[in-house]
């Protein structure tokens, strides 16, 4: 137990060793714009002024979605997806899967569920002791199930999901600016200072250039590393805008999400203009924000298969044609209680599936390529000017 305690604990300090990085690189890079550049290098005091109000502000905006992504802890099912004492304990008492399914399904006749696993199963979580609601998935990482997970961020340290989504593509967009800014304002002075370098080893340098200072290295360290930060990042929010207009998550990107009629990767999708409104909320004032204005409570999603199954159509029509259609649904929404007992009830034979976890390994992806390559330019840029410096 005092092993596995003690290697919980390492694991637990060495997941805050990229955020700290992060952080690091981030307060070198305030001081080297504002002192070392707008201080010591730039002399046009309307130059200065302009650079130091425009750069603050995307400085305060990034911190802010950075920090609100890696501190809003992940939303979890509520306790009506969890098992009551006697269904949990009928449940481990059971060790056929038909048996096992059967109860989950009686559990489940109520709760607004439309996805199963592949296999028709109803997604359960042994670790959690509950009920998947749709696009739920349990982070190995953070130990829980995370309402809409998209993945874990070792970035941030934390799970990318219903909670702190808008947060994360915040983050993303204000890096961007960042590093953008950053890079087109010191451009001028990483050429000037390159050039002195060239000029001063040829022994061949005017006067009346920039004087050389310890400027020179935070400078043409600080326009390599804006650039490198950039190229990596963009990818990254391109990819996320691309999801965003799908209405899809990371993993079921890799793994359509399976629904009575079978697998639809669209399944969740209204419209871009509506999947937009679910993430970043109905007040366009608060769309740029890290303040949390996502539509729904990560249990119930609009989906568009409804008016897909004839059946459904039929008691849609008759009871509620508005809601029969997921692009003309209010957020949040809650399936139509036919639907679901359809759904649950049917003939296909519950099986437990047990690849799921597959699919939110597949998941990380993308991202890790991501890791892989900030990484990758922060060595090559360090082993750069190691060089040659040295």
């Amino acid at each position: 137990m005092a092993p596995s305690h003690v290697l919980k604990c390492c694991q637990r300090v060495l997941a805050w060793v990229p955020v700290v990085f992060i952080a690091l690189v981030v307060a070198w890079s305030y001081y080297a714009y504002v002192v070392e550049l707008c201080v010591f290098t730039i002399s046009s005091t309307a130059e200065k002024v302009v650079y130091l109000v425009i750069f603050h502000l995307s400085f305060v905006m990034f911190v802010w979605s950075y920090g609100k992504t890696i501190f809003t802890s992940p939303a979890s099912p509520s306790n009506e997806f969890c098992l009551s004492k006697a269904d949990k304990e009928q449940y481990e008492k059971e060790e056929r899967p038909e048996s096992q399914q059967e109860i989950l399904r009686r559990a489940a006749k109520d709760l607004p569920i439309y996805t199963t696993t592949a296999s028709k199963a109803i997604r359960y979580c042994d670790r959690c002791q509950l009920i998947k609601p749709d696009r739920c998935h349990h982070c190995s990482a953070c130990d829980i199930c995370v309402l809409k997970m998209d993945h874990h961020c070792p970035w941030v340290n934390n799970c990318v999901g219903f909670s702190n989504y808008k947060f994360f593509l915040l983050f993303l967009m204000y890096s961007l600016l960042y590093c953008l800014f950053v890079a087109a304002t010191v451009l001028q002075y990483f050429i000037k200072f390159w050039t002195l370098c060239r000029r001063k080893a040829a022994e061949n340098c005017p006067k009346n250039e920039l004087p050389d200072t310890h400027a020179k290295f935070h400078v043409l360290f600080l326009f390599f590393v804006a650039a490198m930060f950039f190229i990596s990042i963009l990818s990254l929010f391109s990819y996320h805008c691309w999801l965003v207009g799908k209405n899809r998550s990371t993993i079921e990107t890799f793994r359509a999400p399976t629904f009575r009629n079978g697998p639809d990767k669209n399944g969740f999708s209204l419209g871009c203009s509506k999947n937009l409104r679910e993430v970043f909320g109905d007040e366009k004032k608060y769309w740029l924000l890290p303040i949390f204005t996502s539509l729904g409570d990560g249990c119930n999603f609009p989906t568009r298969l409804v008016i897909m199954d004839p059946e459904q159509l039929t008691v849609s029509s008759q009871n509620e044609p508005a809601k029969s259609s997921g692009a003309n649904q209010p957020f949040p929404t809650r399936p139509l209680s036919e639907s679901q007992n359809r759904l649950l009830a049917s003939d296909s034979q519950w099986v437990e599936s047990g690849p799921e976890d597959e699919n939110v390994k597949s998941g990380r992806l993308h991202h890790n390529i991501s890791d892989y390559l900030i990484i990758l330019f922060v060595l090559g840029g360090v082993s750069f000017f190691v060089v040659l410096f040295v």
